[in-house]
């Protein structure tokens, strides 16, 4: 059986408060044509499915053009588990009826031994979802208590909950069938990201991966950067964009998997090209305009970080003359200077003397006269004087 595994869609998400439906659109457009190019049985979306628990009605109609796509006009089956970020009961509405056509949604903690079960030409395949969920709902769910009796479970951590929970289906396996289970949580070792959300302080949330040994395949959810852990069958496919920019180095991509009849995956990463990058420049305001002019990727997510160490008039204006989707911007060479000059006694007034005088350079598109800089000299330094003389008097 051939399936395609991806995650952490969080359609609907803003950076910046720019919004990246446009961007999701394109991706999710990528994905539907890679399912259909490698002729998949199967996509599995491990997760954070939408960026918040109550959606915006565009990310609600987005989805939903995505699922009939897949379902309806490809026929592929389509298998989902919430994650931290999505609302299980919302988006398990009316899930029973929606398998009928294909749209597999395993939020119900209470029925995690009831796998989805697909055929191919060598025997059936077991879909199991664990949805994300933390130490205290599965206790709900299974009527446990903390400390309760030796031979009770006590689930109190993150990853006692997952060790039930996969002893609870891995109990359930049928002789012959292959198993695959979709999980949305944090193994332990894994490299994070600044754009998860933790699932709990301090820790708690790491789960350790040979809960799920006895898997021929583990669909992981919640991670950003694609990676796996253990074994190469206990996977995170990533997500399929880049949510912030600790991730500018991340590669993202989806995962094509072959199981064969005896359960052993052939694992392929298809790449996926975003409608616009998101990546960093740093340099002097000159070298990035200079570069700009030949810049195919104008249209890039850009967080810039100038070395100039001066004061520059509506730096963001002339930037954005050639990078229209700049996100932040940073002055590490300005913060620098002001971090030396806040070292040196107040008595010298370069620094304010300089950087006024850059200012009125690029206001006035001249530079100050000699009279006109003498002036600013002694109004600086009357100042300068009067606040040595306010802080004298507070100390005495």
């Amino acid at each position: 059986m051939r399936f395609l595994h991806t995650s952490d869609w969080h359609i609907g998400r803003a950076f910046h408060n720019v919004s990246l439906l446009q961007d999701q659109a394109h991706i999710l457009q990528q994905i539907i044509a890679i399912a259909k190019e490698q002729k998949v049985d199967a996509i599995l979306v491990a997760g954070d499915i939408y960026d918040r628990s109550v959606p915006p009605a565009t990310a609600v109609e987005l989805l939903d053009k995505v699922v009939d796509e897949i379902v309806n006009t490809l026929n592929i089956a389509l298998i989902l588990i919430p994650g931290n970020h999505d609302s299980a009961q919302r988006l398990g509405f009316a899930s029973r009826q929606l398998q009928r056509s294909g749209l597999y949604i395993l939020g119900d903690l209470a029925s995690i031994t009831t796998p989805i079960v697909l055929q191919d030409d060598s025997g059936e395949v077991a879909f199991w979802g664990i949805p994300y969920s933390d130490p205290a709902s599965v206790r709900s769910v299974f009527c446990l208590e903390i400390n309760q009796q030796q031979d009770t479970p006590n689930v109190s951590s993150h990853d006692a909950a997952i060790q039930l929970l996969c002893q609870k289906i891995t109990a359930n396996f049928t002789k012959g069938q292959r198993n695959v289970v979709l999980s949305h949580c944090f193994i332990d070792g894994s490299s994070e990201s600044e754009s998860e959300r933790p699932l709990s302080i301090g820790g708690a949330d790491r789960v350790n991966w040979q809960h799920f040994e006895l898997f021929d395949y583990v669909a992981l959810g919640h991670l950003h950067g694609r990676q796996f852990k253990g074994k190469d069958c206990i996977r995170y496919c990533g997500s399929p964009l880049k949510y912030s920019f600790s991730e500018e180095k991340h590669i993202k991509s989806v995962v094509i998997v072959d199981l064969d009849k005896d359960g052993v995956c052939e694992i392929e990463q298809l790449v996926l090209t975003p409608l616009r990058n998101m990546r960093s420049i740093i340099g002097q305001l000159d070298e990035i305009l200079s570069a700009a002019i030949n810049d195919p990727n104008k249209d890039d997510y850009l967080l810039v970080k100038l070395t100039d160490s001066h004061a520059i008039l509506d730096v963001m204006g002339k930037l954005r003359e050639f990078y229209p989707n700049i996100l932040h911007l940073e002055r590490p060479g300005l913060m620098a200077a002001k971090s030396s000059q806040s070292k040196q006694p107040k008595k010298n007034n370069t620094s304010e003397s300089v950087m006024f005088s850059d200012f009125f350079t690029q206001v006035m598109d001249r530079a100050l006269s000699e009279d006109e800089s003498a002036l600013v000299n002694k109004v600086i330094l009357d100042l300068l004087d009067k606040d040595q003389d306010q802080d004298s008097g507070e100390r005495g």
